[in-house]
């Protein structure tokens, strides 16, 4: 993919600093319309057919999970965290706003990791960042690893369950927020919290999201 000149200057002039609507107490560079920011980021890259900007909007399953852990704090109260497919970073800031001993924030896209270190800055947290995909790599070094939004597709959520698998047996505790998506692996989920979450009508179904927070189970 070929670079943006200065990423953070086209975030901050593409998005505005707002509240989560249902975590007010984080504030995030949000966009306002995806389509264009979406259009704007493949001019900017020269480059069509990119994958959506996941970064820019607080989804339904990150706010719910953001939202159980800020009211949860003993969750990750003095814990490695992991945010896996951290998006706009929204629940690793919780994470550490929380109590956690320390958040490593992962996405596979460049875009994420520049927008989740100023939606920290921005929140007064630090989290260290890594562009990767994880999935088939060694098991990180945490103690609660954290998804929100990861069961969109059926190949995502292919790659992506095996992995936590690898997790859940080396002990970790993985937290998942959904809001019900069709390849969410509902057999292996303990509910923890159940939200009506207000999400951007153009990117779900409808503006009012029924999002769960959950505990994965072994098989």
């Amino acid at each position: 993919m070929p670079a943006i000149e200065d990423p953070v200057a086209f975030i901050r002039r593409e998005t505005r600093v707002k509240p989560v609507p249902h975590a007010e107490e984080i504030r995030l560079h949000l966009a306002d319309e995806a389509m264009d920011l979406w259009q704007k980021t493949e001019e900017e890259l020269g480059e069509l057919g990119l994958p959506p900007p996941f970064w820019a909007f607080a989804w339904a399953g990150g706010q719910g999970l953001a939202r159980y852990i800020l009211d949860t704090p003993d969750l990750v109260r003095g814990k490695r965290v992991v945010d896996f497919a951290c998006g706009s970073g929204l629940v690793g800031i919780a994470a550490m706003l929380a109590g956690a001993s320390t958040c490593h924030a992962v996405d596979i896209d460049p875009f994420a990791l520049v927008a989740t270190r100023l939606n920290a800055a921005e929140n007064g947290v630090t989290l260290t960042i890594e562009t990767a995909d994880i999935t088939e790599a060694a098991v990180p070094q945490a103690d609660v690893v954290i998804c929100g939004d990861v069961f969109y597709d059926r190949a995502m959520a292919g790659q992506v369950l095996p992995f936590l698998d690898r997790l859940l047996k080396a002990g970790m505790e993985v937290l998942v927020g959904d809001p019900g998506r069709s390849y969410l692996p509902k057999d292996r989920l303990q509910e923890l919290a159940v939200y009506t979450v207000p999400v951007v009508g153009a990117l779900e179904d409808n503006e009012i999201k029924r999002t769960g927070v959950f505990r994965l189970t072994e098989k």
